[in-house]
């Protein structure tokens, strides 16, 4: 196979790992999108982009999967007036005891799933529940959220919503058909710091967006090693069979939001380029020789410690976005924002603005900066949100909002073409790196209305009456 993108596309079909890689969206017109699974030209069934679904004074929940991320989601939901929590479903027992007595005493009394791998189906089935939470690994998420659509509910689902292209274009047909939504739940895009630039964006602190920096630094290497952090150590496998950016979504997102992705711009192309594995297989190798149990993982092709993957828009804007997970580096998803005026800086902390040619602005610039530029979901959520926690509060306000959103009527700041187009980094830049770096066109997701989408909205203008109980 040559390495040039144009021979690795047309020669790959089918690429390592279920990947299924289409044309080249430059052969196609401006205004439609080749359909990766089936090969045909695509034309939108129904824009989810600004759609509001009839609102509902009360909003009936189902979860499924309450091991890591699933507690939190409900933590957070049983404390929301207008809201039913009607299911909880896990594999293990435990799991839903546990998520029990933490909400005891907030009035909600689910019945409980835990009778087998597919019970989960039954919490779908319900037609008195409108929208089901997916909290489970990685694999399952499309499976889930494509059945729950199906069975007429709305899907708020961990990240990534997808880890193959074929899935992305599943989730899009099937919410666009049903006209569900299905909100990828990315936390970082509720972020305080993220919120204020993106506020500062739309009020042209920034001038124009010229470039953006995201990344998931976050050192997991014994978590993933743990026999109990991860059911059936699930993530570790993830990174002993996919080499790219396995986790794009965090930084990722609200850059996408700052530079109007899906809503006036697009990502045109990406490069990808992977380091060697210099931690996990020598720990793999290690706990063998101590423990059976790691044995089937000692002889594994671990991805690359560190990814970083190039992306160009439409406009000529660029997103340098990284992933390393394994590395003894300081957390960090960089958010870095520069523009013609201005730019920021949140990692390390604490976040910084600078104008002009100028240094950062001095503290006492910044909090009156962040006075004149706190969002109106901050104003009246965010010391409530703080209060309750979650990644100091950015997920409360997330799920806050996809439920004030829900009863009210309104559209989601994150749809379905969110969701899957940043989560298609993640098989992208497997393409990519396993073709030494070659440059690979990006889905257009939405048809080609990412030319009429409006931008991201959360100026609070509607909505904002769900009530918290603390």
């Amino acid at each position: 196979m040559k390495n040039n993108r144009r021979d690795f596309i047309k020669y790959t079909g089918l690429a390592g790992a279920g990947l299924l890689v289409g044309c080249s969206p430059k052969d196609i017109k401006v205004g439609s999108a080749r359909n990766i699974v089936s090969g045909k030209e695509r034309k939108q069934v129904f824009n989810m982009t600004g759609y509001a679904a009839p609102a509902m004074e009360t909003v009936r929940l189902g979860f499924i999967g309450l091991g890591s991320r699933g507690p939190g989601h409900l933590n957070n939901a049983s404390l929301l007036g207008g809201v039913e929590i009607k299911a909880l479903c896990d594999i293990r027992p435990e799991s839903i005891a546990a998520a029990k007595r933490r909400m005891k005493g907030q009035g909600h009394n689910p019945d409980i799933y835990t009778a087998g791998e597919n019970d989960w189906k039954k919490v779908c089935e319900r037609p008195d529940i409108d929208v089901i939470y997916i909290a489970t690994p990685w694999h399952l998420h499309t499976p889930m959220a494509l059945y729950a659509m199906e069975h007429g509910k709305h899907v708020c689902c961990e990240i990534p919503v997808a880890t193959t292209l074929e899935e992305c274009w599943q989730l899009v047909e099937t919410s666009e058909r049903t006209r569900k939504h299905c909100v990828m739940l990315e936390n970082n895009c509720y972020d305080f710091f993220e919120l204020m630039t993106l506020n500062m964006v739309r009020q042209g602190f920034f001038g124009e967006i010229i470039h953006g920096e995201c990344a998931y630094i976050h050192d997991l290497l014994e978590m993933n090693f743990s026999k109990t952090q991860y059911q059936d150590m699930w993530r570790l496998k993830q990174n002993a069979s996919r080499n790219g950016n396995l986790y794009p979504t965090h930084g990722l997102g609200p850059i996408c939001q700052i530079m109007n992705i899906n809503r006036g711009d697009k990502m045109d192309y990406l490069v990808s380029m992977s380091s060697n594995d210099f931690m996990m297989g020598p720990m793999a190798k290690e706990l063998a020789a101590k423990d059976d149990f790691y044995k089937p993982f000692a002889d594994k092709n671990f991805r690359g410690n560190m990814n970083t993957t190039s992306i160009r828009t439409l406009k000529g804007r660029t997103i340098m976005l990284q992933h390393d997970v394994t590395s003894p580096r300081v957390y960090s998803r960089i958010h870095l924002v520069s523009g013609t005026k201005a730019s920021a800086l949140k990692f390390p902390l604490p976040g910084r603005i600078a104008t002009g040619h100028k240094d950062w602005v001095t503290p006492e610039e910044l909090k009156a900066l962040e006075e004149k530029y706190q969002p109106a979901i901050v104003r009246k959520v965010g010391e409530l949100a703080k209060q309750v926690g979650g990644h100091g509060g950015k997920d409360f306000l997330m799920n806050w909002r996809v439920i004030d959103c829900l009863r009210n009527g309104l559209p989601m700041d994150m749809d379905v073409y969110d969701g899957v187009l940043w989560s298609s980094m993640f098989p992208l830049s497997e393409i990519s790196v396993s073709n030494r770096s070659s440059a690979v066109d990006i889905p257009d997701f939405t048809a080609g209305k990412w030319q009429t989408n409006q931008p991201v909205d959360i100026s609070m203008a509607q909505g904002g009456n769900t009530q918290i109980k603390l």
